[in-house]
């Protein structure tokens, strides 16, 4: 049997009571370790679990799952995942390799940032799209998810913008020379992307175009949600490209129109509370 344990946002105590037991019955069990990441370590999780963990980075399961599988075909084996194991597509196919092989599978599910991104008073059910911000570098500045997260705004949507996370990447040069050689791991934080956002809005103005997101939108800075010191702060996009919410992982949210009780929430964190004082994106029900 192939056991998919969700993991949960905080520490090794998240997860669930069934997500446990599948664990300690596993005769061998891999912890997922390039989509997120937990506030703790592996070595606190070997510890509450009493299991050896077998770090399964990005090349070892999309290149070698098969090996994976085959384990699972003679023995129980748990494959760990930090949130929810269909957090990622990564996940659908290693269920659909293992279908194809014959091989029984077990979900076993637990909170992820999807639905405990409500922590801050958002409606779950007024997002929009979820997007994915990723590191621009000097060659290379997509703004693809910006036009999804207008496409939201236009609807009076919400849109939850997950932040890139770099682990175990190989420089241009290491990669062609073959050394395996990498990086040291980058997450990308809440003012990094604001600034990305920023100036994308100025691009466009050159262009002519006047944005549907402008440095006025409200938006919402999270980081390390679940975990004891978990933080969140509310305020314009310009004021969230300087807003310090320390260690990963972080998430961002772009407003749409707001339901009074969403603004109430959103005031507990705000940076400077007259950014809701007659707000224009309130929506009565």
């Amino acid at each position: 049997m192939l056991y998919l344990v969700g993991l949960g946002l905080g520490d090794a105590k998240d997860i669930t009571v069934k997500g446990l037991e599948a664990v300690r019955r596993c005769r061998r069990v891999y912890l997922e370790a390039y989509t997120s990441v937990l506030t703790v370590g592996k070595e606190a999780l070997e510890e509450f679990y009493g299991k050896e963990l077998i770090l399964a980075d990005r090349e070892m399961v999309e290149q070698e799952a098969d090996n994976l599988l085959k384990e699972a075909d003679v023995c129980d084996v748990a494959f760990l995942v930090v949130g929810d194991p269909f957090g990622a597509t990564t996940h659908s196919d290693l269920v659909l390799r293992a279908v194809k092989l014959g091989i029984p599978y077990k979900v076993i599910h637990n909170a992820s940032i999807m639905n405990a991104v409500g922590c801050c008073g958002l409606q779950l059910y007024n997002f929009g799209e979820t997007v994915s911000i990723v590191f621009w570098t000097d060659t290379w500045k997509p703004e693809s998810f910006f036009d999804k997260i207008e496409k939201n705004s236009q609807n009076g949507m919400h849109t939850l913008c997950l932040l890139d996370i770099k682990v175990k990447e190989q420089s241009l040069e290491n990669l062609m020379k073959g050394r395996k050689i990498y990086e040291p791991p980058r997450y990308m934080s809440v003012n990094q992307a604001a600034k990305q956002l920023l100036a994308i809005i100025q691009n466009r103005r050159l262009q002519g175009i006047n944005p549907e997101i402008t440095e006025n939108t409200i938006c919402v800075g999270l980081a390390r949600v679940g975990a004891l010191d978990e933080k969140i702060a509310s305020g314009t996009l310009q004021q969230m490209s300087t807003v310090e919410l320390g260690d990963p992982l972080h998430s961002l949210i772009v407003t749409g129109t707001m339901h009074p009780l969403e603004l109430e929430m959103l005031k507990l964190f705000s940076v400077d509370s007259s950014n809701f004082d007659n707000n224009a994106c309130q929506r009565t029900t």
